[in-house]
């Protein structure tokens, strides 16, 4: 699968209706960026199971901000529409793999009792 480009009105969406998606946060004039987008693009064609998304901050100056992205290349992971990992720095593919590997092992039951536990009680 390749890779997608999202943008601000289709981040959420596509972060609610898919089971994985990890998101890219990059720019072109960014020198880790490009070195990482290879090992990007080859991850997505080893995990057809997951959405493989970038964010061009740039272009995305405003959900980059949303994003709370101060520093790129910066990856995230949302499983079922929970972020369960944010990293900046270009990662090598092993690294990447690792991460892949521990979002789909996710046990989402006890994530999703943690995040009710650590919710404000109204």
């Amino acid at each position: 699968m390749a890779t997608i480009d999202l943008t601000e009105a289709d981040f959420a969406p596509t972060i609610e209706t898919n089971d994985i998606v990890l998101v890219d946060f990059w720019a072109s004039w960014c020198g880790p960026c490009r070195r990482f987008a290879p090992t990007y693009e080859a991850a997505s064609g080893k995990h057809p199971d997951v959405v493989f998304a970038k964010v061009d901050t740039e272009a995305e100056q405003r959900l980059s901000a949303a994003a709370g992205i101060s520093s790129i290349p910066t990856l995230m992971a949302f499983r079922d529409g929970v972020l369960v990992f944010s990293q900046p720095g270009a990662l090598p593919s092993t690294g990447l793999e690792q991460v892949i590997t521990a979002v789909k092992d996710l046990d989402m039951a006890a994530v999703h009792a943690q995040l009710t536990t650590q919710r404000p009680q109204a």
